[in-house]
């Protein structure tokens, strides 16, 4: 699909709009090998070679990146007191216009996806489409069996909130053999859900940490703060193919 120019190089993080037409006019803007300083030209970035200087630009036009959250920053795309996700990735990914499919609490950590795919976004984080989202929780007490089996009975029913809100069928599992450690899966992405969710029957969260959504997990060689962009098989797993 054909774009201007100006506006291709910005949102691939090469300055504003202003930024370009400078850029344009100081540096070798090839395209297919003719010099263009136009801003308006209309390129097709799957068709067209690009080159700045002669080195070929690496244009894309859909992002998807896989980011292990650290603990301390928000699932923002700015914010005037707070660092945020986009913070995290630097240039060139914090010039594009990206951002999180869904959110994590500033606090939690864990896999979030960060994109400028639209569409891709809405089915994910849409209740109606029965996503998976999968957490790690290290709770304040020890959850023996019986506690287990009274929390599978009350998230299977759904947990209801003060406001009004009853939480769509949930599940939880042992992690291993922690006693204070379960695995949570929801449907949903309300504010605080999973620690409210304890909250309601008694326990706390002392650690949460997001595993999984649908079918992409979180690469464990990630690092909290690291990222890096999908794979095409991750990509597909993440829409469901």
């Amino acid at each position: 699909m054909k774009s201007r120019l100006d506006k291709l190089l910005s949102a691939n993080g090469f300055g504003s709009r202003k930024e370009i037409k400078r850029l344009l006019k100081d540096r070798v803007v090839a395209v297919n090998g003719v010099r263009r300083v136009d801003p308006s030209t209309d390129v097709d970035p799957e068709l067209d070679a690009i080159t700045l200087d002669g080195e070929p630009l690496r244009i894309l036009t859909t992002v998807y990146l896989m980011l292990n959250k650290p603990a301390g920053v928000i699932s923002s795309t700015e914010d005037p007191d707070h660092r945020t996700v986009i913070d995290v990735l630097g240039e060139p990914w914090a010039s594009m216009d990206l951002f999180p499919i869904g959110r994590l609490d500033v606090d939690t950590e864990g896999l979030l996806v960060i994109t400028n795919d639209g569409p891709l976004t809405h089915r994910l984080t849409s209740p109606k489409t029965g996503v998976d989202k999968t957490y790690y929780a290290r709770l304040r007490d020890p959850v023996d069996d019986a506690a287990l089996a009274s929390y599978r009975e009350a998230f299977r029913a759904g947990v209801p909130f003060r406001d009004g809100h009853v939480c769509l069928p949930a599940k939880i599992d042992r992690c291993g053999d922690e006693a204070d450690g379960v695995i949570v899966t929801i449907q949903e992405g309300k504010y605080h859900q999973v620690k409210k969710m304890f909250y309601v029957v008694g326990n706390e969260v002392a650690y949460l940490k997001r595993e999984s959504m649908g079918n992409l997990s979180l690469d464990p060689a990630l690092k909290p703060g690291e990222f890096r962009e999908l794979t095409s098989d991750e990509l597909a797993l993440l829409r469901g193919e």
